[in-house]
C-alpha cells in the first residue's frame, strides 16, 4: 500500500489537487470563510505533506479541510470519508497487539499505517469536533488515540455514531473487525 518514495510526479500532484479543490468547494460548510487559493498554495510548497494526503486518498479516507490553525498558519485535514476509510479497515491498534496475536493476524495495525502515511490517529476530541461537522461512521468505528495508561492495560478506543451521538468504547488492542478501521489529520 504505502510507497517508500514520497515524491509524487506532477500529474499525480495535479490530479490530486483537483479532487482536494473540488471536495473543498463541494463541502463548504467543513471549512466557512476559508478559500481554496491559500490551501492550494500551502500544499504546493510542501511536497511531502502533499503525498501524506494523496496516501490518505488513495486508502478511502476522501481527506478534507477541517481548520484552520491562524497562530501556526496551518490548515487542518481529517479524513472526511463517510464510513471509516476501506483501505484501512480490519487492523488492529498498534504494533505490539498485532505482535500479541498468535492466530488470525490483521495485515497491519493502526499506529504503524499512520506513522507510514505522514499522519496521526485523530483524538476523541478530534473525532468528536468532526461528528459536529456532518455524521460520520454510522455503520463503521474508528481507532482513535489511546491514552498510555489504558493501553498499558492491554485496551485501546474506538469511537462511532449512533443514535444521534458519539460513543467512545474500549476494545483489546489485538482485536480487529471488518467494519473498524481509523481516522487521521494532517497539519499543512
Amino acid at each position: 500500500m504505502t510507497n517508500t518514495n514520497k515524491d509524487l510526479s506532477q500529474e499525480q500532484r495535479d490530479e490530486l489537487l483537483d479532487v482536494l479543490k473540488d471536495r473543498f468547494e463541494k463541502n463548504m460548510h467543513r471549512h466557512q470563510e476559508m478559500k481554496w487559493d491559500k490551501v492550494q498554495t500551502k500544499l504546493e510548497a510542501d511536497s511531502e505533506k502533499l503525498w501524506s494526503l494523496n496516501e490518505m486518498e488513495t486508502t478511502g479516507g476522501e481527506p478534507d479541510v477541517v481548520g484552520h490553525d491562524k497562530d501556526k498558519d496551518e490548515y487542518i485535514f481529517y479524513d472526511c470519508s463517510t464510513e471509516s476509510p476501506k483501505g484501512r479497515r480490519s487492523v488492529c491498534y498498534d504494533r505490539e497487539a498485532l505482535e500479541s496475536r498468535k492466530k488470525h493476524k490483521p495485515e497491519n495495525n493502526a499506529v504503524d499505517m499512520a506513522t507510514s502515511m505522514g499522519i496521526e490517529l485523530l483524538t476523541e476530541e478530534q473525532y468528536r469536533a468532526l461528528q459536529k461537522l456532518e455524521s460520520f461512521d454510522k455503520k463503521t468505528s474508528s481507532w482513535v488515540q489511546t491514552p498510555d495508561d489504558i493501553r498499558k492495560r492491554g485496551g485501546a478506543l474506538f469511537c462511532d455514531y449512533r443514535y444521534g451521538n458519539v460513543f467512545l468504547y474500549h476494545n483489546g488492542a489485538e482485536s480487529y473487525y471488518a467494519a473498524r478501521g481509523f481516522r487521521g489529520s494532517l497539519r499543512v
